[in-house]
């Protein structure tokens, strides 16, 4: 039984994905292609820890740790770009 709900969880978290990559491409401002990213970071963690309770393993903790963070940092990139437009700054003396 536990198994059709996560095979049901997987389907919806899926269609999820869909509509944020429809939203990544014909979002109309650049802010939201950075939300329906980090969604997208959002989701990929979800389906990673669904498919680790389906086969039962601690093994891909670690890809969920590391899919948050690339997610964190390329969100904080984006917001740094939108607010400054750059992202490295170069200090002039």
């Amino acid at each position: 039984m536990l198994m059709v709900v996560f095979k049901i969880a997987l389907v919806c978290i899926s269609l999820s994905m869909v509509g944020l990559i429809f939203r990544v491409i014909k979002g109309p401002s650049v802010a939201d292609r950075v939300i329906a990213l980090d969604a997208i970071g959002i989701n990929l963690i979800a389906i990673v820890a669904i498919i680790s309770m389906i086969f039962n393993t601690n093994a891909y903790l670690d890809v969920i740790l590391l899919i948050g963070i690339l997610a964190f940092i390329g969100t904080v990139a984006f917001a740094k770009f939108l607010e400054k437009g750059e992202i490295i700054e170069n200090e002039r003396s």
